[in-house]
């Protein structure tokens, strides 16, 4: 090979910008894609990294207690009942639940605890449907034997659909439905990372949080009675009264669902109470139409829970003192926690005055019904200049 041969081969000519010839060789050639290759390397890895640190830390800390009870000194902040019941109920250690919608979120744990010789959490579904809750029930079940149910039965979850709203309402399903590969939405939130995660931290470490309070939310409540009258809504108009089975296909539905967390479950002894509701429920129920429908329900449902030998039942409905009393409240539902404390002294104490039996279940019911009757036409006249009237059709 000639030295003129040799030099093609061994190198390559390009102009360059002042128009002299450079030479560049092939192994030069490939070191900027040779770079390129190490950096996005580098980056894919570094990346990886960092999401495994941040699942790490959604893991261990875990807020919404998807994966197990809380360590590390930590406490169980619970706060947010759509995203941490589930959790809680699957992998927390307990023997009793407080069972209900918001207005069971402010009973202290410690009152049942003390009573019973028990250890509670609470099983809470905003709105309180039967299904709702029996869909709690079952996951409490999944992994634990119980001794109590504390049931605080609303009047209208007898009157609601009996399939389970979760999914319809938007709660967050990848919590819900056991399928780890739907995690994802979980382990890489932005809004558990930084404000769920801090706060846990915050309140476990620095903070005054009594986990016996959990969903606690009264202490940024007010109840009076410019409260209660200010969120009533009254009807213009009186409503032609439903007939008393309105609900019956509904009502039946729902007491199948009851009925089966019963029978299913005889070592477990029930606590089911209906609590007191304010005198503005009574009134809207009857300027509705569903009054007598829904003491007919109370009726029947009462009736055939009351028979059960692993089931106890307590009345609050009609305490007249308390729910003619508006500044125990802040709507038409929602008392103050001093209520939920005086229903949860009564059952601990068993006191028969408020303890329905199979001989007694109807006079207590044909009083309620006299009773809301009278808060209609007489407890309810102080009020009328007072309250917001709905003229909409």
């Amino acid at each position: 090979m000639n030295r003129k041969h040799y030099m093609e081969v061994r190198f390559q000519t390009t102009a360059g910008k002042d128009g002299n010839m450079q030479y560049t060789s092939p192994e030069n050639r490939n070191i900027p894609q040779e770079r390129y290759r190490k950096f996005l390397k580098g980056f894919l890895v570094q990346g990886i990294l960092l999401l495994l640190v941040l699942a790490a830390a959604v893991i261990l800390i875990d807020p919404f207690f998807h994966y197990h009870k809380p360590w590390f000194g930590l406490k169980a902040v619970l706060t947010d009942k759509e995203y941490q019941c589930i959790g809680s109920l699957r992998t927390f250690d307990y023997d009793s639940l407080i069972v209900g919608s918001s207005v069971a979120e402010n009973y202290y744990n410690g009152w049942f605890n003390e009573g019973f010789q028990c250890k509670t959490v609470k099983a809470i579904r905003s709105y309180g449907a039967t299904a709702d809750l029996c869909y709690l029930l079952d996951a409490a079940y999944e992994e634990h034997d119980l001794k109590y149910v504390f049931y605080s039965m609303d009047t209208s979850s007898l009157a609601a659909d009996a399939t389970p709203t979760y999914e319809l309402t938007g709660c967050p399903m990848y919590l819900y439905d056991k399928n780890y590969f739907n995690d994802v939405e979980y382990l890489f939130n932005k809004g558990v990372l930084f404000e769920k995660i801090p706060y846990m931290i915050a309140n476990s470490l620095i903070g005054d949080y009594d986990e016996n309070d959990s969903y606690n939310w009264a202490q940024w409540k007010e109840f009076n009675q410019d409260m209660a009258l200010g969120l009533y809504l009254r009807k213009a108009e009186i409503a032609p009264m439903k007939e008393a089975d309105f609900y019956r296909d509904t009502l039946d539905a729902n007491l199948k669902l009851i009925c089966a967390q019963v029978e299913n479950h005889p070592e477990t002894r029930f606590k089911i109470f209906f609590p007191a509701y304010s005198m503005l429920f009574w009134d809207n129920l009857y300027r509705t139409g569903d009054l007598e429908a829904y003491l007919y329900n109370m009726e029947q449902a009462i009736g055939t829970l009351v028979a059960y030998e692993n089931v106890d039942m307590y009345y609050f409905q009609d305490e007249t003192d308390i729910i003619t009393n508006l500044e125990n409240y802040m709507d038409t539902l929602h008392f103050s926690p001093e209520i939920n404390r005086f229903m949860a002294e009564q059952i601990i104490a068993g006191n028969t005055a408020y303890r329905l039996t199979e001989e007694n279940y109807m006079e207590r019911l044909s009083g309620m019904r006299g009773l809301s009757y009278r808060i209609v036409e007489e407890y309810m006249e102080p009020y009328v200049d007072l309250i917001k009237v709905d003229y909409g059709q």
